[in-house]
């Protein structure tokens, strides 16, 4: 077992060299598959259109003073837009409660005007009738996320408004509740429990997503502020041609994921300002037995031009089992706090694959760990080891890791290979390096720690 440990600081540049081939390094995957190039997925990704025909929800009887129920309103507007052809539901200033979700129908757009604020109910019996959705990687039926989406085409959120959880005191207390329903999920999962038979609900405490939107094709999401989710804040599951922009967070209670692509391709996030208790971008693709059967990887995800702020910057894993390939992250800088840059992780219960890895342009300022690729999560699961490799870090700047700047952990029946950082400045760490499993790890015009000046004149 090969097996690289640096530590300490000021290092310029430094390759280790590719080992030897040896047994259990085998790629899992077709390494000359050809990908999409960046400009070719933006050329795909394209927002929808609307009819020029707008539903004012105060004219289905909604009511702006924060104290009516606004369920029937939304619904009335939705049924609508649907028997219209579509159009755009138009939420005018005021505060407007929910006891339940807003499902939506196609070829609609939500618009909530500056000033208008959506909040929920916190009574999960509003959110009954179980519908499908998944948790943690797994497909099963569940509460209805708050605003969800199933098997739609042509689907927006936009304006200025909030849409608001209302979960800090409430759904966020599930969390010490959930181990048994969490643990039951897992094992209908690997047990490949018929989906009709995962019915969760009622007399379980899996917390449901503030937005889903699952099984749905060409999707606009600009410019709303997301704030105090129960769980995951933005879910795409199961999504192609996604445009996420302009988008603000506010959410810090625990799981508060930003937006988390899942089994989902040609998405592309920007200009969005994260503060996040959680990952701002956190791109899965399923767990264990049920990624593995998939075999869907999330694909051609494009992150540019955001703040990072929050638990990790860009994630990927630990729910990835189907794969995830070709994600290009770009122009992006630190508004605050981050305990990892760029985060890549997942262990022998996934299998699967990550490669084609693209982060490019990036500041970052006081975080724990700039960069950390693991494929040994928690350091446990057996069985399914994932081939992690093709990652490519091109010009980033970080002030300070306070434990390390560069680690990479690799398997040693199947080490991570194939990661390549460029230009990269890390002015003080604890710790440089700690590679372990690893190989090719090439590393061009890299500084942490400070430059070396020409060597002194022996005494």
């Amino acid at each position: 077992m090969s097996r690289y440990l640096l530590t300490g600081l000021g290092l310029l540049a430094l390759m280790c060299l590719p080992s030897c081939m040896q047994q259990g390094d085998s790629p899992s995957g077709d390494e000359t598959q050809v990908l999409d190039t960046k400009e070719e997925i933006l050329a795909r990704i394209v927002a929808p259109v609307f009819p020029e025909r707008d539903f004012l929800l105060s004219d289905f009887g909604a009511s702006a003073d924060g104290l009516g129920d606004n369920k029937a309103a939304f619904a009335a507007a939705m049924t609508a837009s649907r028997e219209a052809g579509g159009g755009r539901i138009v939420v005018p200033a005021g505060e407007y409660l929910v006891n339940g979700p807003i499902h939506f129908v196609s070829n609609t757009e939500l618009h909530l005007e500056e000033g208008a604020r959506i909040f929920f109910s916190s009574d999960p019996q509003h959110y009954l009738p179980v519908v499908p959705t998944s948790w943690e990687g797994t497909l099963l039926h569940n509460y209805s996320p708050f605003v969800y989406a199933y098997q739609c085409e042509n689907i927006a959120i936009t304006g200025k408004g909030r849409i608001d959880g209302e979960s800090s005191e409430t759904w966020q207390l599930w969390r010490d509740k959930q181990k048994d329903s969490q643990l039951l999920s897992r094992r209908m999962n690997n047990d490949a429990v018929p989906l009709e038979e995962r019915i969760f609900g009622e007399g379980h405490y899996l917390r449901p997503h503030l937005i889903q939107f699952y099984d749905c094709r060409n999707i606009l999401v600009e410019d709303v502020l997301i704030e105090d989710s129960p769980f995951w804040c933005l879910h795409l599951l199961m999504c192609e041609n996604v445009t996420v922009r302009g988008l603000r967070f506010d959410a810090h209670n625990k799981n508060n994921d930003g937006i988390d692509p899942e089994y989902s391709r040609d998405v592309l996030i920007e200009k969005v300002v994260f503060n996040n208790g959680d990952d701002n971008v956190a791109i899965k693709a399923g767990r264990d037995h049920e990624g593995r059967s998939m075999a869907r990887p999330t694909e051609n995800i494009i992150v540019r031009d955001c703040q990072l702020q929050g638990l990790h910057g860009i994630v990927i894993g630990s729910e990835m089992a189907s794969g995830v390939r070709n994600v290009f992250v770009e122009d992006c800088v630190a508004g605050g706090y981050l305990k990892r840059g760029l985060y890549i992780k997942s262990n022998p219960d996934r299998g699967g694959e990550i490669s084609n890895i693209y982060f490019n342009n990036v500041q970052l300022d006081v975080v724990e760990d700039a960069f950390f690729i693991t494929s040994f999560y928690h350091q446990e699961g057996e069985g399914h080891v994932t081939h992690i490799h093709d990652v490519f870090v091109e010009n980033v700047y970080c002030r300070e890791a306070t434990a390390a700047g560069i680690v990479v952990h690799g398997f040693p029946e199947l080490k991570v290979h194939d990661v390549h950082f460029t230009n990269v400045t890390i002015e003080k760490a604890d710790i440089a390096f700690d590679l372990q499993d690893a190989r090719n790890i090439v590393l061009e015009d890299v500084s942490i720690g400070g430059q070396a000046g020409p060597p002194t004149w022996a005494q």
